[in-house]
């Protein structure tokens, strides 16, 4: 179990190595890497819209509930602001994503290994890391960080119309404490787990489809497998970057 776990990590990291090895001729792909990025984030709008507009109601109900008596609620705007920033926002983000953009990649990517057309296009001297994996690995890359910033501007709006409609708190009172006590690295940290987080869902949506073997089965087990290593190493990276910035 040992040698085939770390056989896994060496195999991902020379997946991803050759994957990167294509960026420098990333123009050669530009309409394929637009429509990649559409796919990943226009396509996820609504989902995301959803999600982080319930998650700001909750987080607003909860800041109340845990701080009562101890914080005042003017100060809503500051937990709500940090917190969705740097925590919710790139967090829950990825792993809704996960199941969305990770599951399809790993789907589609292992439907074109059973299939062999994969191998049709190394026949044709067509390198798989070009054609499929980098636009996909670099839509990620492009498509996440901006789908957390609109993931936290929903979030925090939300959050404030609970607010409004509950505690008549001020749109003023709630922003302009959020202002008073916001540092760049808030932002910055949230952009920098959403690189890493786009990253990681995008490469191994690729490496788990590429290595599928056993016709519809095998799609499947990819596709479960995708979102689960996905969601463990989201977890795990989201600890060492905020130990790193923060």
């Amino acid at each position: 179990m040992i040698r085939a776990f770390l056989s896994g990590i060496g195999e991902y990291i020379l997946f991803i190595g050759r994957v990167f090895g294509r960026f420098p001729h990333f123009y050669r792909r530009i309409p394929e890497i637009f429509l990649q990025v559409k796919r990943i984030g226009y396509d996820s709008l609504l989902l995301i819209f959803i999600t982080s507009a319930f998650t700001g109601l909750v987080t607003a109900l909860q800041a109340v509930y845990q701080t009562r008596n101890y914080i005042p609620v003017s100060y809503m705007g500051v937990m709500i602001g940090k917190s969705t920033m740097i925590e919710l926002g790139p967090v829950l983000t990825a792993l809704v994503l996960t199941g969305k953009v990770g599951a399809s990649i790993a789907a589609e990517i292992g439907t074109m290994r059973v299939s062999e057309q994969i191998d049709a296009l190394q026949s044709m001297s067509i390198k798989a890391e070009d054609f499929l994996y980098m636009p996909r690995v670099l839509a990620g890359l492009i498509a996440f960080p901006l789908l957390t910033i609109y993931s936290s501007i929903v979030g925090i709006i939300c959050a404030w119309l609970f607010a409004w409609k509950a505690y008549g708190l001020h749109y003023y009172t709630f922003f302009n404490n959020m202002k008073s006590y916001f540092h760049p690295s808030d932002l910055w940290g949230g952009l920098v787990k959403s690189l890493f987080f786009g990253l990681i869902i995008t490469s191994i949506g690729c490496f788990q489809g590429d290595k599928t073997f056993g016709g519809a089965e095998g799609v499947g087990k990819s596709t479960t497998q995708t979102v689960v290593n996905s969601a463990i190493l989201i977890l795990v990276w989201d600890f060492i970057v905020a130990w790193i910035l923060f």
